[in-house]
């Protein structure tokens, strides 16, 4: 009985430990905004490779940031972009290391300890095929495992390049854009009816966007 309830307080103990993380770096980043965009790259970077996504909570870390730029704490184009390209990067390293050494990943953390990781993402990759990369960015359990299991899969390196930036042009402006109600609602309810307007356009300009690259896609691969 002691023994369970001490596991009971860890398995409580270890959100809380990573929240403070959380909230210790976003508060690092609103004293410090010249770092934001740096900073939000090696996050969304951390959150996107598959050999690290599953200790960096990048998510959260986007939408705390994304809270404090109606404030002016933080700002927007930088922390836009450089998420970005993070985002991609990551995605982009994943592929190329599942690409030249195949199943051999199965061997290296996490997946020695969790194969069932690995597997899901190749059961993905197979049932939707090349657009698994884009509609994998939005699946959080898995998502950084979808590049891996996709150049494992030998997936076209062309299509999956239209696939990844296409999926973080879409995904770093979707998780933001909470996290920018949320501040500007802070503010007052004249600002958060602005902010509504705002963070529709940016999802309709990146969805846009991305369906814009996805139909040249297919254009040219048919």
């Amino acid at each position: 009985m002691r023994v369970a309830g001490l596991s009971a307080v860890r398995a409580r103990a270890k959100p809380i430990h990573m929240g403070h993380r959380v909230q210790e770096l976003v508060g690092f980043i609103a004293a410090h905004a010249i770092w934001a965009g740096p900073i939000m790259f090696l996050v969304c970077f951390g959150e996107s490779l598959a050999f690290l996504s599953l200790v960096f909570p990048g998510t959260s870390i986007l939408l705390a940031t994304g809270a404090l730029i109606p404030s002016g704490a933080v700002p927007f184009w930088p922390v836009l972009i450089f998420s970005m390209l993070g985002a991609t990067l990551g995605d982009s390293i994943s592929y190329y290391v599942g690409r030249r050494f195949g199943h051999s990943v199965e061997h290296v953390w996490p997946f020695a300890r969790n194969p069932h990781l690995l597997l899901r993402g190749i059961k993905f990759f197979e049932r939707h095929g090349d657009k698994s990369v884009f509609i994998g960015r939005f699946f959080g359990p898995i998502r950084a495992v979808i590049p891996l299991a996709a150049g494992l899969m030998k997936m076209p390196a062309k299509a999956f390049w239209i696939a990844n930036v296409t999926s973080a042009t879409v995904w770093v402006p979707a998780v933001l854009v909470p996290g920018l109600l949320v501040g500007f609602a802070a503010k007052s309810a004249a600002a958060a009816n602005s902010c509504i307007a705002f963070a529709l356009v940016v999802l309709v300009v990146a969805g846009g966007i991305g369906l814009g690259l996805a139909k040249r896609c297919l254009r040219r691969r048919q």
